[in-house]
């Protein structure tokens, strides 16, 4: 049996994940990091610890239950943590984790993207939308 070497099993990572295949893990990944709550909750979460209610306060339209599973999805992916503080009443504060820290340039780019060009998104809608 053949020893591998920590660079050779990344390589061999690097082999095996790829989204373009149907069985591929990253699939679930991409689809999870591409909803809209979870691209707002990362950025929201850039500055620091946040209470649950600080966050449903940010993002405007999240609902509780919507809030409350994204943030169970996120800390089981290891991009969030949750932390308990016993008190009266008990802290419950969230955020990101290194990972998740890594994460955040690539989600805070593609937010600001969105808000600087839906102007132009929304000419090429209309002239979509006025083609016979």
């Amino acid at each position: 049996m053949a020893t591998t070497t920590a660079a050779q099993r990344r390589e061999q990572a690097k082999r095996d994940y790829d989204a373009f295949l149907a069985r591929c893990p990253t699939r679930e990944l991409l689809s999870r990091l591409t909803d809209k709550w979870v691209a707002l909750v990362i950025p929201a979460l850039a500055d620091g610890p946040q209470r649950h209610s600080e966050l449903a306060g940010r993002i405007a339209g999240v609902s509780q239950k919507m809030l409350t599973q994204t943030l169970r999805t996120l800390e089981r992916d290891g991009l969030i943590t949750r932390t308990v503080t016993a008190s009266v009443p008990v802290r419950v504060d969230y955020e990101l984790t290194p990972l998740g820290h890594e994460l955040f340039p690539v989600m805070i780019a593609i937010k600001n993207w969105a808000e600087t060009h839906m102007d132009r998104v929304f000419e090429a809608r209309t002239q979509f939308d006025a083609r016979p």
